[in-house]
């Protein structure tokens, strides 16, 4: 523990506000105050890094104006190694980060997501909705915990479909 393993800079440009490593140890999802999620590879071979990405998420466009929401929280499912992110837009979504797609979005909580935990089976995630400051000091919702059961077709990767020409 005298040295890291690897230093590296941060591929996303504004405060980082969550980092967690992939169930299958080959790298790590990182969130920022921007509204955005990398997806990163601990393999430092071109191969390897070339396959990282990052993508927009926790956003509204009302009359052409796009409101940005920091990602406070992610949570990787256990056994699909999908992941969840809560935002301080007060939304948790599911994500299947191999095919690039959005699985699910939860009904928004009272306030931000402060945090997201799976359970070790995979059947329960507990949010932690907390108003987080973003907004400074002003009235807010209490905090509170929901453990919601989690629905299989909700974090379960969708197979992939190939088009073929008839």
């Amino acid at each position: 523990m005298s040295q890291p393993e690897q230093r590296r800079e941060s591929s996303l440009k504004y405060q980082t506000r969550c980092v967690r490593c992939y169930p299958n140890g080959t790298g790590f999802a990182l969130s920022s105050v921007e509204g955005r999620v990398a997806m990163e590879f601990f393999d430092l071979s071109e191969a390897g890094q070339s396959k990282k990405y990052a993508f927009k998420c926790h956003r509204k466009s009302e009359a052409g104006r796009d409101t940005v929401y920091p990602v406070n929280a992610i949570a990787f499912h256990p056994i699909y190694g999908t992941f969840a992110t809560g935002g301080c837009d007060g939304f948790v979504n599911v994500w299947d980060g191999n095919n690039k797609k959005r699985l699910y979005q939860y009904s928004k909580y009272p306030s931000s997501i402060a945090a997201l935990s799976f359970s070790r089976d995979g059947r329960l995630l507990a949010v932690a909705s907390s108003y987080t400051y973003e907004e400074g000091d002003k009235p807010h919702e209490p905090d509170a915990v929901f453990v919601r059961s989690i629905n299989e077709v909700e974090v379960k990767p969708k197979p992939k479909v190939y088009n073929t020409p008839a």
